[in-house]
């Protein structure tokens, strides 16, 4: 493991620097952005120069505390919400450059999310649900592939009432998927699951990284899920404070909280 960054209580294998103008092009990389919501005369800063890389086709955990900046992150990073300042490049793009019909279209073409909650239409199918997410997507997967290949074959016509926590999951994984995305990200993913199902969603992002070769991004304030990572990037108070690089990620059944 390769740390990087402020990580006080042990000694750093690797301490990488670069000087001032060097760059190396990241598949995400946001510089120094940062985020401040202004209510009246009262300034709050949620990102307060947030630097960090991902490569492509990495399985990336950003973990910290309640209020630290994860959620933040994510919705910048996804396009949801705009950055103060800073840069935020992915695939070579400065997104924070993009105007609102821009951030339109990256969000519809290029943005997989799979939230805590489900957020799926109550009165649409399995199928339906998916196929309805295809519907403004450039480059669609099959809706009946990707069910069956998140392990819904025989679930795809049943209504989100009639499926487990776990099973309406992974239709919202399937859904995101299905986009074909250039990233997925994923806040809180197994949030609102038991121990058992949250580890089953887990392994099946760890394997649409391995296998599919997919950006994978997971926040959480689960520090116990980080040893599966590729990448591991601690955020407090709006900053990152160390990024830790794991050479032999662990499978998820290894892995107990």
């Amino acid at each position: 493991m390769v740390y990087i960054g402020n990580c006080p209580e042990r000694a750093p294998d690797i301490i990488i620097s670069f000087k001032s103008g060097d760059f190396m092009e990241h598949f995400v990389e946001l510089r120094d952005v940062r985020k401040i919501y202004r209510m009246g005369e009262v300034e709050i800063t949620a990102a307060a120069g947030i630097n960090l890389t991902i490569e492509k086709g990495e399985f990336a955990v950003i973990v910290g505390p309640s209020g630290a900046g994860k959620t933040t992150v994510l919705n910048i990073l996804g396009g949801m919400d705009t950055c103060t300042d800073g840069e935020i490049y992915v695939d070579g793009e400065n997104i924070a450059t993009y105007s609102r019909k821009e951030l339109v279209r990256y969000r519809r073409e290029d943005i997989g999310f799979v939230f805590q909650f489900y957020n799926l239409m109550q009165n649409l199918t399995a199928l339906e649900n998916v196929e309805l997410a295809l519907q403004i997507s450039k480059r669609p997967l099959d809706a009946k592939s990707v069910l069956e290949d998140v392990g819904l074959a025989e679930r795809m016509n049943n209504f989100p009432a009639q499926l487990s926590g776990g099973e309406q999951q992974r239709v919202a994984i399937a859904r995101a998927l299905a986009k074909n995305p250039k990233l997925l990200l994923c806040d809180e993913p197994t949030g609102a699951l038991d121990y058992k199902t949250g580890k089953s969603i887990l392994r099946l992002l760890q394997d649409t990284c391995r296998l599919k070769g997919m950006t994978v991004i997971i926040i959480t304030h689960n520090t116990a899920i980080t040893p599966m990572a590729d990448r591991v990037i601690h955020i407090n108070s709006g900053k990152v404070t160390s990024t830790e690089l794991n050479e032999n990620p662990l499978s998820v059944e290894k892995i107990e909280w």
